[in-house]
Formats: structure tokens, C-alpha cells, sequence
């Protein structure tokens, strides 16, 4: 089901994980936060869960190793989105996966790269779900974001979810915000990260195909 990929974005060999369950409905693309990478263990239990909800998956590095090292490219949101972009169009362009849906999701600063992604893309992009993440760095173009939007954050992630309620009253279409009870910014307490996948599985079933 799942295989590693290699994806060739300006100049660039960035490194990923692509799973497809049988007749997938659609894919989701991954876009990580800042420190983290391709085998975040978040993103991989949400990746399985919508693996098996009959969801495709890609998870992959926005950065080189080289370029991850360099601290003020993490919350280049213009450049991640750019890497974003160039994943989705090496995704579209593989032919098992013509016409398929395909949803963005995002955590932290990879929520921001992602909503920037959607609003450039447009109808390109079914869906897009945020978890504990920074849409707020992303404001100038959250009121183009066509695609349905869930925002989901902790209920103790205080000053997050302040962020992303200013955030949430910009986004002009289909929107969402779920705020996950007893939960932090990691999503660390007994059940949290489990109610949070499947609020985003949820999601993109209902969006994806």
C-alpha cells in the first residue's frame, strides 16, 4: 500500500511516502510543520487512518536536510507552498491517479503553507483540513480559499486557538472548527490525536469524492 517517492521540485530531490488503498476515493497531501518531516508520527497515524477510510496519502519533505538547517526556511510559507504546489502537480501527473480529489492537510506552519496552496490552486483542491496549526500566517489569502476548510485545534492550545478563530472568521467558504476537548498543542493526552484523525478522516470523506 505504501512505497517510498522521490519528487523533483526546483532543482530539488525531496523525499516521500506515497500510500494508495485499492479504489482510493481520493489523496491527501501531507505538509508538515516546522522541525518535523515525512515520518512525523501525527501525521503517519493520521495518514493510516485515512489509508484505511479508502484515502490515498502522500507524506513528504518541504525541505532538504540542508535547506531544514537553515531555521528561517521552516516558516517560509511562500516557499513551502511553492513546494506544496510542485508536490500536487508531480501527484495529478501520475496516471493511476488522473482525475482523482485531492485534499490538503497541514499541521503548525504546514497548515499556513496549505491554505496559501488552496487558494492558489483554487478548485484544484477539494479539501483541506488544519491540526494545530498556524492559519493565521497565511491571513492575506484565506479569504481565497475555495475548498472546504476544517480547522481543528486544542482546547488548552490557547493562544493557537485564539489564532485560528481570528483566522477561521477570514475564510469565505465551507469552513469548520473543531476544538478537540483536554488537548494541547501536540495533541499528547490519552484520545486526543485519535479524535482529531478522525475528525480530518470525516472530513475528507465527506469532501474527497
Amino acid at each position: 500500500m505504501e512505497k517510498p517517492v522521490r519528487i523533483e521540485i526546483e532543482a530539488v530531490t525531496l523525499e516521500g511516502v506515497l500510500g494508495l488503498p485499492e479504489q482510493a476515493k481520493g489523496v491527501v497531501i501531507f505538509a508538515h510543520g516546522s522541525g518535523s518531516s515525512r515520518l512525523s508520527p501525527r501525521n503517519t497515524y493520521v495518514a493510516r487512518l485515512l489509508q484505511g477510510a479508502g484515502i490515498g496519502t502522500l507524506l513528504f519533505d518541504l525541505l532538504t536536510s540542508e535547506e531544514d538547517r537553515i531555521y528561517e526556511q521552516r516558516f517560509d510559507i511562500g516557499l513551502l507552498a511553492r513546494r506544496l504546489a510542485g508536490a500536487t502537480q508531480w501527484l495529478a501527473a501520475r496516471p493511476e491517479l488522473k482525475g482523482m480529489a485531492l485534499g490538503y492537510f497541514g499541521a503548525s506552519t504546514g497548515a499556513a503553507a496549505a491554505l496559501q496552496g488552496a487558494a492558489q490552486l483554487g478548485s484544484a483542491i477539494s479539501a483541506v483540513v488544519s491540526r494545530g496549526g498556524r492559519p493565521d500566517l497565511a491571513m492575506p489569502y484565506l479569504p481565497k480559499v475555495l475548498a472546504p476548510t476544517l480547522l481543528i485545534v486544542g482546547e488548552l492550545d490557547v493562544e493557537v486557538l485564539q489564532l485560528n478563530r481570528q483566522a477561521f472568521a477570514k475564510l469565505a467558504g465551507e469552513k469548520e472548527l473543531a476544538v478537540v476537548p483536554g488537548a494541547t498543542h501536540l495533541f499528547e493526552e490519552p484520545g486526543t490525536l485519535e479524535q482529531a484523525a478522525k475528525l480530518a478522516q470525516n472530513w475528507f470523506s465527506r469532501h474527497l469524492g
